[in-house]
């Protein structure tokens, strides 16, 4: 996915204007150290700034375009994640320990992803550049299942 910063610079403006978020200031950090993730979005949202960053060194998705459209559609939706985040706060307090309000928060989290995740392929056949989607998640699980039988079929022999 390496990239320049004006063409991801251009992605942001073209995507801020197609989601309704010109309101927002955001710009783009890119990420040049090892880093888990292929993008994120900072956000204040009183003063409707945010910050995306995006992995520009060893990304799980390469379509950097898809990795835009996704964080900015997190940062349409924030005002209800970070709602729905105080809810389960509130009605399972704030101990990660606790079964109770882990199920709840993973499956909060999940519906997030899915959702978000959704929306990102429709945006991306309807109108980005590259509409290949990325699979960087499940090519890892290959690449360890076939790593892990390579490795298990030579102790074998």
């Amino acid at each position: 996915m390496i990239i320049t910063y004006d063409k991801a610079n251009g992605y942001l403006k073209k995507w801020q204007k197609i989601l309704r978020l010109r309101d927002w200031d955001i710009k783009i950090k890119l990420v040049e150290e090892e880093w888990r993730k292929s993008g994120d979005i900072k956000v204040d949202e009183c003063n409707k700034q945010a910050i995306l960053m995006l992995n520009n060194k060893n990304p799980k998705v390469k379509n950097t375009e898809e990795v835009i459209i996704h964080e900015l559609i997190h940062l349409r939706l924030w005002k209800m994640d970070q709602m729905i985040e105080r809810l389960i706060n509130n009605l399972y307090g704030e101990d990660e320990k606790d079964p109770k309000r882990n199920v709840m928060y993973s499956e909060f989290m999940i519906a997030l992803e899915k959702t978000t995740g959704e929306l990102t392929k429709s945006f991306v056949a309807l109108a980005a550049e590259n509409k290949e989607f990325s699979f960087g998640y499940v090519e890892e699980k290959v690449r360890k299942e076939l790593n892990s039988n390579i490795k298990s079929n030579y102790s074998d022999m």
